[in-house]
């Protein structure tokens, strides 16, 4: 399927019909949801960083990995032209194309509608959340490094810090809570993103599997429901999740130091 009227078209999308070319690596981005837990106001991927949308930081985050070729936005539904117009006022490496579409009322359904525009030659997929702005291009390239070198599904972790309790949730918010069992911590892992795969194995299991809240949270998930093998490279302290304003704090330090040690 050819890019949204208006887009950036992908360099090598004029090649004769035929011609050998190699596979690439694109990234999908959905960006559709309104990040309630960060209060009232713009959604929480067009929420400013250092005076710069969290959406642009992660766009050129899966950019500074030079295995990434084209960047998918999955904008709100009915903010398209608005994400699109922010994407054409901000820089990005010239070997990166980007593509925006509209998104849907799940998470699930954005990535979907971001799968069906991507390129026949992309083999390699990342999806990453937009309110993961800062990962490092480390983390993003250990990522593509381990799909292409076979596994069909890989997420970047980090350990735990706490201890985690299984719990059987009250009815009452805020009520005691009994716990259930405590899970050895050694064997836990917080899941980051980006997440990589097989262009075919992530196809199939959104074709198959429903996100439901528990067994299936995200895509890796759904790959793990279809009996496929998920395995797990070093994540980063820098790749947490902007949920709440505490973060958007931390964020904003990191940025900091970042400028302060190398320019960035």
């Amino acid at each position: 399927m050819p890019p949204p009227a208006g887009q950036r078209v992908p360099a090598d999308a004029q090649a004769p019909a035929g011609a050998a070319r190699p596979s690439r690596t694109a990234a999908v981005i959905p960006a559709a949801g309104r990040g309630v837990r960060l209060g009232p106001g713009a959604p929480k991927a067009l929420r400013t960083l250092s005076g710069t949308p969290m959406l642009i930081h992660a766009v050129r985050a899966m950019a500074a990995s030079r295995a990434v070729s084209l960047v998918v936005v999955v904008a709100p539904p009915d903010g398209a032209p608005a994400v699109k117009n922010l994407l054409d006022a901000h820089a990005l490496p010239e070997r990166t194309d980007y593509v925006v579409v509209p998104g849907g009322e799940t998470r699930q359904e954005s990535v979907r509608l971001g799968l069906q525009v991507l390129p026949e030659d992309v083999a390699t997929v990342l999806v990453h959340d937009a309110a993961r702005p800062l990962v490092p291009v480390d983390t993003v390239d250990a990522v593509i490094e381990a799909v292409r070198g076979g596994a069909p599904a890989v997420v970047p972790a980090v350990p735990l810090a706490d201890t985690v309790k299984e719990v059987e949730p009250s009815a009452v918010p805020g009520a005691p809570e009994p716990v259930l069992s405590t899970p050895v911590r050694a064997r836990l892992r917080a899941v980051q993103t980006p997440q990589g795969f097989d262009r075919d194995t992530l196809l199939r299991a959104h074709a198959t599997v429903v996100f439901d809240g528990e067994g299936a949270t995200d895509d890796a998930g759904m790959v793990e429901r279809l009996g496929e093998p998920v395995v797990v490279v070093p994540g980063h302290e820098e790749a947490f999740k902007v949920t709440r304003p505490l973060d958007l704090v931390l964020a904003e330090a990191v940025l900091a130091r970042r400028r302060a040690n190398d320019g960035f």
